[in-house]
């Protein structure tokens, strides 16, 4: 954790080596962008995480939750066993869409949408291939492979999904009664902090940067949420007497009621220990990588030259026995309000200025997903199909994450 304070406490680019296999899925904007260019677009993207935008988001990630549990309601039986993954995906980018798009509809019910999440999860797969192929890091072969094919039709789909968002929402601001809307808003949502910046000064954000904002944001805004909310449904499943301490918290906050608000999510204390615990074991994202621009002096006095690529290991760091006795044992008590660790021992959302920009947005509706689910199943977990966590570029797992849903009402 020392090192990786220091490491993450600096300036340095992320590692272009690596990260430029994203470029042609997500483009360069905040996740790739380094340098003057990156921080103009950090500070302009902002205020659209103000905790003033933040707070009726709350509903509208609820009433997500609640569309995809009615669907699961329906399903036939009692201890239905469920892949709830892709279930989970399209809920957090039915989420996405409507929070930072303005979107209106429902993602969840539209079949479209599965094309989308299934793009998405062949780029994961295949971007994750290509950095650990030593011959797929020359473009003209991997085009010319039956992955680069795959990858250059699964971009094609995500690009058109992207587009179709950001075309929506301009044809609505050339209405005048919503452009007068969107004006008056004290505080503007993601993809209209965009397009404004775009209309008032064609000079600062091209067509390409703005659809670069928009395809990294909706694969973090909705992928990683998903992997998060999934592992830490699985690992409250694995621990029932944790998970029925969460329900009945929940139920003292919300009774039997669905409606969830801004002020209830900071009244669930110990849920919020079990969220953190479950991204302990389970980090969405498992390293990120800079590009060493000056040489690099640690506290005991080891340096590394100028040109590495230093790669944080997110997952080591949450498993160090070192920092967390009993590291592969899920223990909520770690994050009590009177317990300590290391600042750079725990990285669920990163570190440093490139932590991520969405965080409070992501716990959010992680506790939003958690209080509404266990209010209406207790989950159980599949004994004859246990998750295997696999690298990617979020955490998954290789044979999908089975649960069984009993209904409590």
């Amino acid at each position: 954790p020392d090192y990786v304070k220091v490491v993450l406490g600096r300036s340095d680019p992320k590692a272009s080596g690596i990260y430029q296999f994203f470029a042609p899925w997500i483009g360069y904007g905040l996740l790739l962008l380094n340098g003057k260019k990156w921080f103009q677009h950090r500070r302009m993207l902002t205020p659209a995480f103000h905790y003033d935008i933040l707070k009726p988001y709350v509903k509208i990630m609820a009433d997500s939750v609640n569309i995809m549990l009615d669907k699961w309601e329906k399903l036939d039986g009692q201890d239905h066993p469920l892949e709830i993954f892709h279930c989970v995906s399209l809920m957090t980018l039915d989420t996405v869409m409507k929070c930072a798009f303005s979107y209106q509809g429902s993602v969840q019910l539209d079949e479209n949408s599965k094309l989308y999440t299934k793009a998405v999860e062949d780029l994961n797969n295949l971007t994750f291939f290509r950095l650990r192929n030593a011959f797929y890091k020359y473009n003209i072969i991997y085009n010319m492979s039956s992955d680069g094919r795959l990858s250059h039709h699964a971009c094609q789909i995500a690009h058109e999904h992207t587009d179709g968002v950001i075309k929506m929402r301009k044809s609505q601001l050339q209405n005048e009664e919503e452009l007068q809307k969107a004006r008056k808003k004290r505080h503007l949502d993601f993809l209209d902090i965009l397009l404004f910046a775009r209309m008032e000064d064609r000079n600062s954000l091209s067509d390409e940067d703005l659809r670069a904002e928009v395809d990294t944001f909706m694969f973090e805004g909705h992928d990683t949420t998903a992997s998060g909310i999934s592992w830490i449904f699985y690992a409250l499943a694995t621990h029932p007497e944790h998970q029925q301490r969460c329900r009945e918290e929940v139920q003292s906050i919300l009774g039997d009621g669905t409606s969830v608000t801004w002020d209830h999510l900071g009244q669930m204390p110990y849920t919020t220990m079990c969220i953190k615990e479950a991204l302990r074991l389970y980090p969405p994202v498992i390293s990120v990588s800079r590009e060493l621009s000056s040489p690099v002096t640690f506290p005991d006095g080891r340096s590394i030259p100028k040109g590495i690529t230093a790669t944080i290991s997110i997952y080591g760091l949450h498993h160090n026995p070192r920092f967390w006795p009993n590291p592969k044992v899920f223990d909520p008590s770690r994050f009590a309000p009177d317990s300590s660790h290391h600042s750079h021992a725990y990285l669920p959302f990163s570190g440093g200025s490139r932590n991520c920009i969405g965080k409070q947005f992501a716990m959010n509706e992680l506790k939003v997903a958690v209080a509404l689910t266990l209010l209406r199943f207790e989950l159980l977990p599949d004994p004859t199909r246990i998750p295997v966590p696999i690298a990617r570029l979020v955490l998954k797992s290789k044979n999908g994450i089975h649960l069984c849903l009993k209904k409590l009402r």
